[in-house]
């Protein structure tokens, strides 16, 4: 799902069939949070995933009026912090119908014990700090290396390099961060012609 953060609510009705796709389709270091129920334990360990207990998904005869608000809260607050891991919510079956009504009030049901919400997400944050740190090192590396090869082939490369990780999706902040890192290396390159330029050799 580009551009979308996967939240998996699973019941503890879910198969060990079901258990093993949502095993293998996880991503690294997912979120899982569970009831404090044993049935919800079992499904933590099908997963092989340490959890985080949270009361508020226990099992209720006699849910409040806003419970459903307050899981939607609670999801999204795991989910706001970390928007590029999956989230895992291990609840019974009335209270993760509960929380798909509120979390996701429009998408249907594809049925069995475990549904998949997407959440909107922007593109990961370009480390602006690395990438000018990355640029003044390839800038005075490729004005090192001027005698030897032409000026601007090294940053260019890198250039290449970042525009083709602009196309996917999940690469896309890395080929931003060498975009900025190529426009910084350009503007040291620049500075140092024009420093030879004017002080030729022999001072």
């Amino acid at each position: 799902m580009p551009g979308l953060q996967r939240i998996l609510v699973v019941s503890t009705t879910a198969s060990e069939g079901e258990l093993a796709r949502v095993r293998d389709e996880l991503g690294r270091d997912p979120v899982v949070i569970t009831a404090p129920t044993g049935d919800a334990e079992r499904v933590a360990r099908a997963l092989d995933v340490g959890p985080q207990v949270e009361v508020l998904l226990a099992p209720t005869g006699s849910p409040d009026a806003d419970r459903g608000h307050r899981l939607d809260d609670l999801v999204r607050r795991y989910a706001v912090h970390d928007r590029f891991k999956d989230v895992v919510v291990v609840a019974d079956s009335v209270t993760s119908a509960l929380l798909l009504q509120t979390l996701a009030p429009g998408q249907v049901s594809a049925g069995g014990a475990v549904t998949t919400v997407g959440l909107a997400r922007g593109d990961r944050p370009v480390a602006v700090r690395r990438a000018v740190a990355s640029g003044l090192v390839l800038g005075v590396a490729a004005g090192v290396a001027q005698p030897l090869a032409p000026i601007l082939t090294l940053p260019g490369l890198v250039a290449l390099v970042g525009l083709v990780l602009l196309l996917v999706p999940r690469w896309r902040h890395l080929g931003q961060e060498l975009l900025l890192a190529t426009a910084v290396a350009a503007a040291v390159v620049i500075a140092i012609v024009a420093g030879s330029a004017r002080f030729p050799d022999g001072w």
